[in-house]
């Protein structure tokens, strides 16, 4: 072999050496993501996370005990003035020490234990009758008029199918398994059929109610965008969730793109940074800085960069900052935390600058950043929506109530799995709509729900149950 053949074997060598250890990073970097370093969810962490993810909470050490701070009220059973029922416990007769007869003594005080229990649920059966009598004259047949509610020689009441509606949409508890519930608590067996029945006609009850919720959550100052897949007929769909601190509006679409529907929003939008958003128009953005808290760990401790520690720092102190300053930050801090940001980026940046660039795949398409330079790139092109929770005192620091709200779809998932069909799933989503915004709302949510089954649609704008 000659010595030009050498020269070009080992430099051919040497790029598939860069290129394996490349691969070998990129896959221990996937190895090293879990729930706390990457937008997984924790189910995904497997056995590991019973003796590892708790130690790498992206929460720090607070100052504070643990338990009940000084000051909390507190909640606890309190005793009543007026008990519904007195059982009265009578005293010996004769005194246990030395044997007197204390029939006829005084009684000196009373001590009194309250006990808060239900009745035993039971069924009641209500019978409507109408009377029919005949006119003598002309021989007419006049009767009574039952209520509009009572429709059938047999049917269920109005509390015992919210009851159901409740349990199945509030907690999720599938129709079969409700099915036995309600034979154990009442007596009564419900079929599956009648229980999906409730849900469609709660569903088209209360449709005024959620495009009426949906006008307005939109046209909110400040509201939170998310979505999340779900499974209809066995295959994926997508959860679409607007939502404020007082109403919740979900929405079902087969495509993840399908955001045509919010063109005519207004505000501010905080997201994740998942770029369809950014096709609305006449919005500001506010990203969520969870995410980047979570990415930040992440290429601290497996790409080891020290920029990354500095700025998961810096942002946890504006994010204390903002709750310190709940109307809005002092000026100069803003401009102190908004100098440091910029000069920690540019050290993030000089850093990957003077890094060898990775291999190209091919012979087209740009050279591949590394993930810790990407992110950098984005903190530093969407500077203004990373910060905006700094100038504008109702933009969060992170994009929780989103996420919050998008919980309950697995926690439906992991119970009773997907939907048969798309209109199914659309009512549950309307339904989940009107009963999270009532919960936001501090509504009692069984009587929302029996009213709204009696026809009271507005109950949201006009009882209070609590």
């Amino acid at each position: 072999m000659s010595p030009e053949e050498k020269d070009q074997k080992i430099e051919r060598l040497e790029q598939e050496v860069k290129a394996l250890l490349e691969r070998i990073a990129e896959l221990e970097r996937s190895l090293g993501l879990d729930s706390q370093t990457s937008s997984k969810p924790p189910a995904s962490d497997g056995l590991k996370k019973s003796n590892q993810i708790r130690t790498k909470s992206l929460r720090e050490k607070g100052k504070r005990p643990s338990g009940g701070q000084i000051g909390h009220p507190g909640q606890t059973l309190e005793q009543v003035l007026e008990p519904e029922k007195i059982v009265e416990h009578p005293t010996p007769y004769s005194c246990s020490g030395c044997g007197s007869d204390i029939g006829d003594v005084g009684i000196k005080k009373i001590i009194k234990r309250q006990v808060f229990d239900i009745p035993a649920p039971r069924i009641i059966v209500t019978e409507h009758r109408v009377t029919v009598k005949e006119c003598p004259e002309c021989k007419t047949l006049l009767q009574g008029s039952f209520p509009e509610s009572v429709t059938a020689p047999v049917q269920y009441g109005v509390r015992i199918r919210a009851i159901a509606a409740y349990l199945n949409h509030q907690h999720f508890i599938p129709e079969d398994r409700l099915s036995e519930v309600l034979l154990d608590l009442f007596g009564c067996r419900m079929t599956p059929g009648t229980i999906a029945k409730t849900t469609l006609t709660l569903a088209q009850i209360i449709e005024p109610v959620v495009a009426e919720m949906a006008c307005e959550v939109k046209a909110a100052a400040v509201k939170h965008l998310d979505e999340t897949g779900l499974r209809i007929s066995g295959k994926t769909n997508w959860l679409h969730v607007v939502a404020t601190e007082t109403q919740t509006w979900y929405r079902v679409s087969p495509q993840r793109k399908d955001i045509e529907v919010l063109a005519d929003i207004k505000g501010v939008v905080v997201h994740d940074h998942w770029k369809p958003y950014y096709q609305l128009l006449d919005v500001n953005h506010a990203l969520c800085n969870a995410h980047h808290l979570r990415e930040l760990k992440a290429i601290d401790e497996i790409e080891q960069e020290s920029w990354a520690k500095s700025m998961n720092k810096l942002l946890l102190l504006a994010c204390n900052y903002k709750h310190r300053y709940p109307k809005g930050i002092p000026k100069n801090i803003v401009t102190r935390l908004t100098q440091l940001y910029e000069q920690i980026l540019q050290r993030g940046l000089s850093f990957h600058s003077s890094q060898s660039p990775l291999t190209r795949k091919g012979n087209r398409g740009r050279v591949k950043r590394r993930v810790g330079h990407n992110l950098l790139l984005r903190l530093q092109n969407f500077q203004s929506d990373v910060l905006r929770f700094l100038t504008e005192p109702d933009v969060p620091f992170t994009n929780n109530q989103a996420e919050r709200d998008l919980r309950m779809m697995k926690c439906k998932q992991k119970i009773s799995g997907g939907f048969r069909s798309f209109d199914f799933a659309v009512s549950f989503a309307n339904i989940r709509s009107f009963l999270s915004t009532a919960f936001k709302q501090g509504l009692n949510l069984l009587e929302v729900i029996t009213q709204a089954l009696l026809g009271n649609v507005c109950v949201l704008s006009r009882l209070n149950y609590y």
